[in-house]
């Protein structure tokens, strides 16, 4: 795999991956190798519209538009011609959130965001109802708190998507979506890669006198997994994704996808005891199990690979975003001296430096909440550095604390199934930004985690390119290939991974820190009762 765009000559296969991120619209293309040759973005931002975080579909087809455009023209400067014909197509999108459309095929409510805390109450409702964790997030948590809250719109629904859903529904004309997307709308049946009729005959008969018209299976989009067909490029949907008239139609889509199933891709940790952890701003774990979990439990959503596996995934809001403003403090000190750093350089030095710390850290603490975190049960943040009289101040020991923390909720999570489930994972994948520095992220969540971590090389390519190899694997698997022997056969063969192990010393350190850690909790309650904002 190769970071940089491939610019000689391509005869082969052009596959596109085209991913819908929170801030940011990236479209890659990559050839028959799996590299990338062409890319094209379009920031974007999401915002507040009568208590609802949304994003207009006039923004979703500018952005679409705009990011495809950067792409060609990329394409026509490295390569001397323009892109007419790509071979396969994909679309991801962040998960979930509620999309609903009459026959006529209008929105009837700006589309809500994953990002929505709205659906409290139906989220409950429905975790109850089916024994099952439903985050408020989900779609059918969306729908449920519409038909709780009697809005009008529900009775005209038709059809109901997701972001990635609803693009490739307008450039093919099929409401399908990939399993592990779907998995985000309604709860999945992982022996039957269908939604669960159990839970879907549950919901009918809880909202039978509610204000609908209309049945929970009629109005989901139809379940597809990775390797099959999702429809073709028709020539209105080349206009739409195309203005400028130079994408002919004709190219085969893949089911579209979620950018958590496009990140399990990319880091080839789609076979079961592998999991993959996207640490930046937030953080998140991904595991495949090999067997049904034997409860639920809020603090886990079951979601599932693209090709149907059941996966557990533990998320928490909180994770860097401490430590960037701790950095920013530090890099203000030092232009206010009359200096010079890089934030890269920066960023080096404070991690490496946490390397440095005693074992107990100098008994320093931190609280890493900028939010609510729904594992420990907050609704709110209140980010603390606490000392003691007999702390030892330092900046490796400052450094330590506050990497720990930022590992501590997701260790609380990833606890439920390693210790209550005994889930077993081989190793986790890494990626994002907090694996920047060389090895420092890895050892210490490998020392938090108890299990080794690795990073690819591949790690900075993401959810487009991932979602490109799901459209790659569509074309080129061979016959009865699953996708986790395509991906470690074709895709990541030739790459090595850089693993680090969890050490003795590390786990009894983190171990250590994580009982203080639990006790400062009480700590974090106590600031949120009396700190007001």
């Amino acid at each position: 795999m190769n970071n940089n765009i491939n610019t000689e000559s391509d005869s082969g296969k052009k596959v596109l991956g085209i991913e819908f991120g929170s801030t940011r619209i990236k479209a890659v293309l990559i050839d028959e190798n799996y590299n990338p040759v062409a890319s094209g973005a379009y920031d974007w931002e999401n915002k507040l519209d009568r208590g609802y975080w949304t994003y207009s579909l006039d923004d979703v087809w500018a952005g679409l538009q705009t990011a495809y455009k950067n792409l060609a023209l990329n394409y026509e400067s490295t390569r001397g011609e323009k892109l007419t014909t790509i071979d396969s197509i994909g679309f991801s999108g962040m998960m979930h959130g509620y999309l609903p459309f009459d026959k006529e095929g209008n929105l009837l409510t700006p589309f809500r965001t994953w990002r929505n805390t709205t659906t409290e109450e139906a989220a409950q409702q429905l975790t109850k109802l089916f024994s099952f964790n439903v985050p408020q997030r989900w779609s059918i948590a969306h729908l449920h708190q519409a038909l709780l809250d009697e809005e009008e719109h529900v009775r005209h629904i038709d059809f109901m998507t997701t972001l990635a859903g609803y693009v490739h529904w307008k450039l093919t004309g099929e409401k399908v979506l990939g399993i592990g997307e779907a998995a985000g709308m309604f709860p999945i049946d992982s022996n039957l890669k269908h939604y669960d009729q159990k839970m879907i005959n549950l919901f009918e008969k809880e909202t039978e006198d509610m204000n609908k018209e209309w049945s929970l299976l009629d109005i989901l989009p139809d379940v597809l997994l990775a390797g099959e067909a999702a429809g073709s490029l028709t020539e209105k949907g080349a206009k739409l994704l195309d203005p400028l008239g130079n994408l002919k139609p004709g190219s085969v889509l893949c089911p579209p996808e979620g950018d958590a199933g496009t990140g399990m891709v990319a880091t080839n940790a789609v076979a079961e005891r592998t999991g993959n952890v996207s640490a930046g701003t937030s953080v998140f774990s991904m595991i495949v199990l090999e067997k049904a979990l034997s409860d639920y439990y809020t603090e886990i959503d079951m979601v599932t690979t693209p090709t149907g596996k059941p996966t557990a995934m533990v998320h928490c809001n909180n994770f860097t975003t401490d430590i960037n403003a701790w950095a920013k403090l530090f890099k203000e000190l030092i232009e206010a001296l009359g200096m010079d750093v890089s934030s890269d350089k920066l960023f080096t030095t404070l991690f490496n430096k946490a390397m440095d710390a005693d074992d107990d850290g100098g008994n320093l603490m931190s609280c890493n909440y900028y939010s609510g975190e729904p594992i420990t049960g907050f609704e709110e943040g209140r980010p603390l550095f606490i000392q003691m009289p007999d702390s030892t101040l330092s900046l490796a020991n400052f450094m330590r604390t506050h990497i720990y923390s930022a590992l501590a909720t997701l260790k609380l999570g990833m606890d439920i199934l390693t210790v209550k489930e005994d889930v077993t994972v081989d190793q986790l994948l890494g990626h994002g930004g907090f694996f920047k520095t060389e090895k420092v992220g890895q050892q210490m969540m490998a020392d938090a985690l108890t299990i080794p971590v690795s990073v690819m090389e591949s790690a900075g390519e993401g959810g487009p390119w991932g979602m490109a190899l799901l459209a790659s694997y569509m074309i080129n698997k061979e016959e009865n290939q699953l996708l986790e022997e395509f991906l470690s056969n074709h895709v990541f063969s030739k790459q090595e991974a850089q693993t680090v192990e969890p050490t003795g010393k590390g786990k009894e350190n983190f171990k250590t820190f994580l009982s203080r850690y639990s006790d400062m909790l009480e700590v974090e309650k106590t600031a949120i009762t009396y700190l007001k904002n």
